[in-house]
């Protein structure tokens, strides 16, 4: 029997791959790489080409789509889970890989619960990767937590009450998915007197990273999806 590994692969930059996840991915005989859309590359798997065997290894790039609608996104995660089992019951290693960090806000999260529910006798590993959480604080030398300082993670897409009390309680909190929930954030950010405590990270670790302490001028804007928001009292 096969085995499957979710691998983060950071959050851009190919060196901040751990030595791990480089060996499991150049030893994998299958890779699968999640994308948005059919027309998109996979941004996960940009990362770690140089890594990749084409002529030895098989790339399965799957799409999922940008919704929440669960019944859209349920039988895509169905069929990926089915094609997993069969690659490992054909005694084959293969390597599931995201961005950041495999157990944070990953495509493979629900896949890996259908894998525990229908095919239990299958072993998946995690190799854990550097969150672009991680890597923000370092672009922008922002300290996430001291002391008994606490912090929170949430996404953006979270309902705003939920995010208020989180911005009201907590000394550090970091927003993912923050592209289209900015200007509600930025609201609650000026009426609780932050908004020069924030900064605004976008494609960290890679060629188009940009870091932005000035809110007010990315109000109104189209952001990038690959961009969060940190908030340090």
């Amino acid at each position: 029997m096969g085995r499957i590994f979710a691998v983060g692969v950071g959050p851009g930059d190919p060196e901040l791959l751990t030595r791990k996840a480089e060996r499991v991915i150049r030893e994998a005989a299958v890779i699968y790489a999640p994308a948005a859309t059919s027309d998109d590359a996979s941004y996960a798997l940009s990362i770690v080409g140089q890594f990749i065997d084409h002529d030895r290894q098989r790339i399965v790039t799957k799409v999922f789509p940008m919704t929440r609608d669960e019944a859209v996104l349920n039988p895509l995660r169905e069929a990926t889970a089915r094609e997993l089992a069969d690659h490992v019951g054909a005694g084959r290693d293969l390597a599931f890989i995201t961005i950041g960090d495999p157990l944070l806000y990953s495509t493979f999260q629900p896949i890996f619960r259908i894998l525990n529910e229908e095919y239990p006798h299958i072993p998946v590993k995690f190799v854990p990767g550097i969150t672009s959480m991680s890597a923000a604080a370092a672009a922008a030398g922002l300290p996430l937590a001291l002391a008994d300082e606490t912090m929170a993670i949430l996404p953006a897409t979270a309902d705003g009450e939920k995010i208020l009390k989180a911005l009201i309680a907590f000394d550090t909190i970091v927003l993912f998915k923050i592209s289209r929930a900015f200007d509600q954030v930025y609201e609650m950010l000026i009426q609780l007197n932050l908004d020069k405590r924030a900064v605004f990270v976008r494609r960290v670790g890679s060629a188009n990273q940009e870091v932005i302490f000035d809110m007010s001028t990315l109000v109104g804007k189209k952001l990038d999806y690959l961009s969060l928001l940190m908030v340090k009292k």
